[in-house]
């Protein structure tokens, strides 16, 4: 039986009706047979505090740890939040940052976003590209998804019902396929 590749997805919204969340959902449906996507919950994450960590690191932590350090790839999904990140999504990247054999170094990694605003997000993944550089993650440049006016592309159950979004993102997820063997075939 040949081995399913995981896509471990992180959504930078906890909002149940997220338009990021509904993107991951999306991509997990173009993926190709033989990949799974699995979207992990940041909910019970606690926020980051050196103290807490010096007392052991939180169940929730370590579950997100081990997941990511299992996982082929990462794709992230994040909204804007005042043109920078949600704090939700940087601290679930403060704590996997720390201790020994951090999960995302070298990792192979997709950003997508999803916005009210014409400009689907930009701004946000911006920094949060620099965010992944000082984690060492192994970032796509290109293609990059925006989905701009993002209550135009889904129904109202949260199902992307546009054409060309759900293109870009096909596109998106072959190019992250592609680095995921390329990274396999270099090791």
């Amino acid at each position: 039986m040949e081995q399913k590749l995981q896509i471990v997805a992180l959504c930078g919204s906890l909002r149940r009706g997220s338009y990021n969340r509904a993107a991951l959902v999306a991509a997990g449906e173009l993926l190709p047979a033989g990949v799974g996507l699995e979207i992990l919950d940041l909910s019970e994450v606690p926020f980051f505090n050196e103290d807490v960590e010096a007392e052991g690191i939180p169940a929730p932590v370590a579950v997100l740890k081990d997941k990511l350090r299992a996982a082929d790839a990462v794709l992230l999904s994040v909204p804007e939040y005042n043109y920078s990140l949600p704090p939700v999504l940087k601290n679930a990247l403060d704590w996997v940052s720390r201790g020994e054999d951090p999960p995302l170094w070298g990792k192979p990694t997709a950003i997508m976003s999803a916005s009210l605003s014409m400009l689907g997000g930009a701004r946000v993944q911006y920094h949060l590209r620099q965010v992944c550089t000082a984690l060492n993650m192994d970032v796509l440049n290109k293609p990059e998804v925006f989905i701009a006016s993002a209550r135009t592309k889904f129904d109202p159950e949260g199902r992307l019902t546009d054409r060309q979004t759900r293109q870009f993102i096909a596109e998106l997820l072959e190019a992250l396929l592609n680095k995921v063997s390329t990274t396999e075939r270099k090791q």
